[in-house]
């Protein structure tokens, strides 16, 4: 059984079709990402895939359970969990405090041993603070615990979102543009944590427009295009399918690429 299940899923905004039969597996420990020109569909998807937004047809199985149309938080309690193509940090909060409310997911709470400070809550706490302090060294900000999240440069920002989103403990992490806006350094260190998490058997599932990244480090590739399914299959498949590469390219672009190679130079051809 997959771990993720995805069975022909649509999505509509009034008469706009944003997406039509979508239908895709990911497997624990995977890398899956989904890729797409621009208005592909491609965060619509994940907003579904999290509970933001209900699909008008199609399910979501995860692990064996329905959550098809389930709000955010059994999406979260189930193991899903995400981060945004924009930030959404606590800015007026520590970098680690960004962590540990993430952890909260995952710890017993309750009103009156919070309120009287019980030695029990003192312990709970504790180890949120131990097992947030993990997961920043875990993803390679072990040099920001203990500063201000307004004072950390934008790719250790980025990776600070995975670590609060690997906070809740998850089964499949689905990362938003990850790369967004970071030069070459930082996104290999989005490289780095992306493979750790699937070797540690934790499936990803990733949006992103580097081709790069997406063709150097993905077990599986879905293109969507114009809301539909256009291609789905390894790199080296996806990389050379002419629908690809025209999708991306233009009609004049593929035929370009058929005979010269123009499709590396846009990172389609990345092998």
């Amino acid at each position: 059984m997959s771990l993720l299940s995805v069975n022909g899923l649509a999505k509509r905004f009034g008469g706009v079709r944003v997406l039509e039969g979508i239908t895709f597996a990911v497997e624990p420990g995977q890398i899956y990402s989904i890729i797409g020109p621009n208005g592909a569909g491609k965060t619509t998807l994940l907003n579904m895939l999290t509970g933001i937004y209900r699909p008008d047809a199609g399910a979501i199985q995860f692990a064996g359970t329905d959550l098809t149309g389930q709000p955010t938080h059994r999406f979260a309690a189930a193991g899903l969990a995400r981060t945004f193509q924009n930030l959404q940090i606590f800015f007026n909060m520590s970098a680690l405090d960004n962590v540990m409310t993430g952890r909260h997911l995952r710890q017993r709470c309750a009103l009156l041993p919070s309120l009287l400070r019980t030695p029990a809550m003192a312990r709970d706490e504790a180890r949120c603070r131990a097992d947030s302090i993990a997961l920043m060294e875990r993803v390679g900000l072990g040099a920001y615990i203990d500063s201000a999240s307004d004072t950390l440069p934008y790719g250790a920002l980025k990776r600070l979102e995975i670590a609060r989103a690997l906070a809740t403990e998850p089964r499949l992490l689905l990362l938003d543009e990850p790369a967004a806006g970071l030069n070459h350094t930082e996104a290999r260190e989005i490289d780095v944590v992306a493979r750790r998490l699937a070797a540690e058997g934790t499936a990803v599932v990733l949006v992103e427009h580097n081709m790069h990244l997406v063709m150097e480090i993905s077990d599986r590739v879905l293109v969507l295009d114009h809301g539909e399914v256009l291609a789905e299959g390894t790199p080296a498949e996806v990389s050379r399918d002419a629908r690809v590469i025209e999708a991306y390219l233009g009609a004049e672009g593929a035929a370009s690429a058929a005979g010269g190679g123009e499709a590396r130079d846009h990172g389609v051809g990345v092998q």
